[in-house]
């Protein structure tokens, strides 16, 4: 059991619980005694306890009344009063004081123990049990991801890893940590392999032969809704992870049914292509060959997602469809809150795209602002803070009133994020793009083998700023940089969370399906 948990039971009948002490104390707990509520409160004040069992009749002091002394000294230990009845007032009285449980007298030892081992022991257990779980799948993992994966099949291991990293982050137990984060970039090797050997190969073949990208989702995943005469909501929550959508999916599935589906983000996984390519319904490339003045180039220097709305618009006449459009970008709560106050402006359109930029905002000011890095100075935090920001946020307020209508409302993203590690040295030009994982220029000078090169832009659909540009992207947990005073720019940007290239968590990504409950 490791360290023995430590047991403060009060009663002024202790003499007569003896058994019941000396089964506990047989089965490796610690237990001290008091028979009265003043020397409760002193033990208390003197020792840490792991949980107190407190009789609430006792001379002199009520149990109610050492229970609110106890809060006020050790507000986390849990208590469990033991009653006599169960009368409605004091019971009230003692749950409105959260107590932890409560138990009716007479109480048997096993009753004792069950209440231990549920208010102080169920985290060891579940601990226990999360890690000995993860270790007979790691090998099970391990075998999947070195086998020749089919797209889908790369869906649910990447499922599998994010599964089990919440299991073991929410376990509260450490000692496989390293141990999975070795799998899961042996995993971002593999997939960055696969996407070299099959990424180009995606773009002459059918949706259902080549997984769900960046242009597909309103065609494939908005307008067939807006067919049915429904009004459809679109929020897109610019650089969201699977991860972090699945710390937030709880408090949407309260008034939701939810239909959760991941796809692939496009290369670049960043937002001036993946998501004009959505909004867009088609590949950069052709974006900047049918609409060229609606598309920018890297080097310009302008805004890169100005033209989203007009894309859209563009998309649904190709498509056919005359469809009342209304779209916003959220970058303050003021912003959100006038929107989650008058949601039936919304529904006045056939179809409203919000576009949030709360987590991607997040991700940049981490690496800017050294408060944020030591907020969030690692996966698990990060993601809490992102859990912490939907929790207040007039998202959710939108979210809840939403729920209310009549309404189908899509919830995804442009592309997620990656925390990286390992410097790749990379040579260019004043006209190289600046992207951490990707770089775009005619002259660039690099391994081959650090990186996914793209000789030829067209190849995978992407334009090109020089008849010679080529692109490359970075893999894994890889960033580039420069040899210029390389000591100080890989200090700077290590351990930052960036995208832009090759990884499970920058390219594949949540779509999700919302209707009401109600």
């Amino acid at each position: 059991m490791g360290k023995k948990i430590s047991i403060l039971w009060a009663d002024d009948e202790i003499d007569l619980l003896k058994p019941h002490i000396l089964f506990l104390e047989e089965k490796g707990y610690q237990v001290s005694e008091a028979n009265n509520g003043d020397d409760a409160i002193e033990a208390v004040e003197r020792e840490e306890f792991d949980i107190i069992f407190l009789d609430e009749n006792m001379p002199g002091l009520t149990g109610l009344q050492v229970l609110a002394k106890i809060k006020t000294i050790r507000a986390h230990i849990p208590v469990v009063m033991i009653t006599k009845s169960e009368e409605e007032a004091i019971m009230d009285e003692a749950i409105g004081s959260k107590i932890a449980d409560y138990l009716i007298k007479p109480v048997n030892p096993n009753q004792i123990l069950l209440t231990i081992k549920k208010n102080v022991d169920t985290k060891r257990l579940i601990s226990e049990k999360t890690t000995s779980a993860y270790q007979h799948e790691f090998s099970k993992i391990a075998m999947q991801m070195n086998d020749r994966l089919h797209w889908s099949e790369w869906i649910d291991l990447y499922r599998k890893l994010i599964y089990w990293e919440l299991e073991l982050v929410g376990s509260g137990e450490n000692t496989m940590d390293e141990v999975f984060q070795m799998q899961k970039r042996e995993a971002n090797m593999n997939f960055a392999r696969y996407i070299r050997n099959e990424y180009s190969g995606w773009f002459s073949a059918d949706v259902g032969e080549r997984p769900l990208i960046s242009p597909d989702i309103f065609k494939h995943r908005v307008f067939p809704t807006l067919k049915e005469d429904k009004p459809v909501v679109v929020i897109i929550v610019d650089n969201l992870r699977y991860d972090q959508w699945k710390l937030i999916e709880g408090l949407i599935q309260e008034d939701y049914t939810v239909n959760e589906e991941l796809y692939f983000s496009i290369l670049p996984t960043a937002t001036q292509y993946a998501r004009n390519a959505m909004f867009a319904g088609l590949m950069p490339l052709e974006i900047s060959k049918m609409y060229p003045e609606l598309w920018v180039h890297d080097h310009e220097d302008t805004g890169k997602n100005i033209h989203e709305l007009r894309l859209l618009n563009l998309q649904l006449e190709r498509a056919g469809m005359s469809k009342k459009v209304y779209y916003d970008k959220i970058n303050n709560n003021r912003s959100g809150k006038k929107i989650a106050e008058n949601p039936a402006f919304l529904l006045k359109h056939d179809l409203s795209v919000l576009v949030f930029n709360f987590v991607d905002i997040l991700s940049h000011s981490r690496t800017e602002m050294n408060m944020i890095k030591e907020l969030t100075d690692d996966e698990a935090a990060y993601r809490s803070l992102t859990l912490s920001w939907f929790q207040h946020s007039p998202l959710l307020d939108l979210f809840r009133v939403l729920a209310t209508r009549d309404v189908k409302v899509v919830l995804t993203t442009d592309h997620g994020t990656t925390r990286v590690q390992s410097p790749v040295k990379v040579i260019g030009d004043k006209f190289t793009t600046t992207n951490l994982r990707y770089k775009q220029g005619k002259n660039l000078s690099y391994n081959p083998k650090d990186v996914f090169e793209v000789t030829n832009p067209a190849d995978i659909h992407l334009p090109s700023s020089n008849v010679s540009s080529r692109y490359i992207f970075a893999q894994s947990d890889d960033f580039f940089a420069y040899p210029n005073n390389y000591n100080h720019y890989v200090k700077y940007y290590r351990d930052t969370f960036q995208h832009g290239g090759v990884s499970l968590d920058e390219m594949i990504i949540p779509v999700i399906e919302l209707d009401p409950k109600t």
